[in-house]
C-alpha cells in the first residue's frame, strides 16, 4: 500500500490538491488578521470595550500569532508538519466559535489571542510542506506564487468580506466563517498533505513564552506611547521589560540543549537579511492597506462594502503578477534584484499616498499609487521568502518557515503599532491649527504613509547591499 508521501511524490495532481488545501490554510490565517478591521464599531458597541482597549481585537491575535511562531516550527519539525497543521487548525476552528459567542472583551481577547496561537502552529508547517512537495525550482516558483495569492487575498478579502458580513449579517460571522471552512481543511489533511517526518528534540515552552511576552511589551509601550507620552515611567518600564525579556531569551537560547531559535541558523545565507526585509515589508505594505481603507472611508466618504470593492484592484493585481510573473522572473532575474525593485515600487507608492488630498479622486490619487504598490508587493514577497528559507537545512525547514512567519507578523505588528503613534500625533497637532475633523485626520493619514515609505526605504537598502546575489 502506498504511503501518503509516496502518493504526494509521485501524482501531480494530489501534489497541486494538496497546495490548494495548503493555500487555503495561508488564506484564512491572513484573513483573520484583517477582517475585523471594520467591524471594530459594532465589536464596540455590543461588548463594551473602551476607545483605546479596542485594538486589542487586532492586537491578542498578531501578537499570539507572531510571538508562537517559533514554537509552531519547532513543534513542526520533532513530531512533523502535517500532525502540527492538523492541531492548529482545531485549535482556530473552535477559537473561531469562542470568538463568535463571545459575551466581553476579556472573552474575545482571550478567544483571539487562542486564534493567533492556532495560526502560529498552522503557517510554519502549511510552509514547510510547500517546500516539501515541490523541489524542481520552476515548481517551487509557481507554488510560492499561488502561496502569496493566498496570503495577499486574505488580507484583500478581510477587508471585503469584513465590511460585506458587518453590514448585512452581523460582526460574529467574521469569526463563524472560520468553522466550515476549518472542518473541511481538517477532513481534507489526511487525504492529500503528506505526513511529514519526525525528527529528535525538545519543545522549549519557556523561551516561546519569553519571546511573546516581548513582543506584547513592545507593542503596547508604542500603543500606549501617545498617550502617556514617549518618556513616561510605563513607555519606558514596558520597552525595558521587553529588552530584559528578550535577552534572557538569547540567554536560554544559547545555554539549551535543544534550544526553540538554535543561534546557529543565522549563519544561513540570506536567513538574517531576508527576516530583516520581511519585517520591514510587512511593516510598510500593513500599514499601506490599514491606512487606505481608513481614507476611503473616512475621507472621501466610502462605505464599508465600497472601500472592500476600491481594494480588489490591488488583490487582482497581485493574483495576476504572483501566479503568472513573479517565479518566471526570479528564476530569470534571481530573488535579489525582484526583491529589491518590489520594495522600490512600494516606496514609490507610500510616497504617493503620502501627497492624497483631502478631496481625492479615485481614479487619480488612489488607483494609480495602489496597482503600483500591489507591483511592489507581487515582487518582493516571494523573493523574501525565498531568500529567508532556501538555504536552510531540511531539519530546520520548519524552523527557517516559523522564522520568517515570526519577522512577518512582528514586523506588521511593530510597524502598525508604530505608524498609528505616528499619525495620531500628527492628527493631534494638526487639530489644534485646523477647524476640521478631516483636516487633522487627511494630516495623520500623510503622516503614516510618509512613516511607512520610509521603512520600505530601509528595506530597499537592506535588499540591496545585504541580500546575496544567487539564483533561487
Amino acid at each position: 500500500m502506498k504511503t501518503n508521501e509516496t502518493m504526494n511524490a509521485g501524482n501531480n495532481s494530489l501534489r497541486w490538491i494538496a497546495l490548494f488545501v495548503l493555500c487555503v490554510a495561508q488564506f484564512i490565517v491572513i484573513m483573520d488578521t484583517s477582517i475585523i478591521g471594520v467591524a471594530l464599531p459594532a465589536i464596540k458597541a455590543d461588548l463594551g470595550y473602551t476607545q483605546s482597549g479596542l485594538q486589542w481585537v487586532f492586537n491578542a491575535y498578531v501578537i499570539a500569532f507572531g510571538g508562537f511562531l517559533l514554537l509552531g516550527g519547532k513543534l513542526s519539525d520533532i513530531f512533523g508538519a502535517r500532525r502540527i497543521f492538523v492541531a492548529g487548525f482545531t485549535v482556530l476552528t473552535f477559537s473561531s466559535l469562542f470568538a463568535g459567542l463571545a459575551w466581553s472583551d476579556l472573552s474575545l481577547n482571550v478567544a483571539r489571542a487562542l486564534q493567533g496561537l492556532g495560526s502560529a502552529l498552522i503557517a510554519p508547517a502549511a510552509l514547510t510542506m510547500v517546500f516539501g512537495l515541490f523541489k524542481e525550482p520552476k515548481e517551487l516558483g509557481r507554488a510560492l506564487g499561488f502561496w502569496g495569492v493566498a496570503a495577499a487575498a486574505g488580507g484583500s478579502a478581510g477587508v471585503f468580506l469584513g465590511g460585506v458580513i458587518t453590514e448585512w449579517v452581523s460582526w460574529q460571522w467574521i469569526f463563524f466563517i472560520n468553522i466550515p471552512i476549518g472542518l473541511l481543511v481538517l477532513l481534507a489533511s489526511p487525504r492529500y498533505l503528506p505526513r511529514g517526518v519526525k525528527r529528535k528534540g525538545r519543545v522549549d515552552v519557556i523561551g516561546a513564552v519569553l519571546a511573546t511576552l516581548s513582543l506584547k511589551f513592545t507593542v503596547y509601550a508604542i500603543v500606549a506611547a501617545e498617550r502617556n507620552g514617549w518618556t513616561s515611567f510605563t513607555t519606558m518600564g514596558l520597552l525595558l521589560g521587553s529588552i530584559v525579556l528578550i535577552i534572557l531569551f538569547i540567554g536560554i537560547q544559547k545555554k539549551k540543549e535543544h534550544p526553540l531559535l538554535p543561534m546557529s541558523i543565522f549563519k544561513t545565507p540570506n536567513l538574517s537579511a531576508g527576516n530583516v526585509v520581511m519585517a520591514l515589508l510587512a511593516g510598510a505594505w500593513i500599514p499601506l492597506w490599514f491606512y487606505l481603507n481608513l481614507y476611503l472611508q473616512q475621507i472621501l466618504g466610502y462605505s464599508a462594502f465600497h472601500s472592500g470593492l476600491a481594494l480588489l484592484p490591488m488583490t487582482i493585481t497581485i493574483m495576476i503578477l504572483m501566479v503568472g510573473y513573479s517565479g518566471k522572473l526570479v528564476q530569470k532575474f534571481g530573488f535579489k534584484n525582484n526583491l529589491t525593485l518590489g520594495l522600490l515600487f512600494l516606496t514609490l507608492s507610500l510616497l504617493l499616498f503620502g501627497t492624497v488630498p483631502l478631496n481625492g479622486s479615485f481614479m487619480i490619487h488612489v488607483l494609480p499609487p495602489s496597482l503600483l504598490g500591489a507591483m511592489g508587493m507581487s515582487l518582493a514577497y516571494i523573493p523574501g521568502t525565498i531568500a529567508s528559507i532556501s538555504s536552510a537545512k531540511p531539519e530546520d525547514s520548519g524552523l527557517a518557515s516559523g522564522l520568517v512567519n515570526t519577522s512577518y507578523q512582528i514586523g506588521s505588528a511593530l510597524g502598525l503599532a508604530l505608524i498609528v503613534a505616528v499619525a495620531a500625533a500628527s492628527s493631534h497637532s494638526m487639530a489644534i491649527e485646523v477647524s476640521t475633523t478631516q483636516e487633522a485626520l487627511i494630516s495623520g493619514f500623510r503622516s503614516a504613509f510618509m512613516a511607512a515609505a520610509v521603512i520600505s526605504a530601509l528595506g530597499t537598502v537592506i535588499s540591496m547591499f545585504y541580500v546575496k546575489t544567487q539564483k533561487a
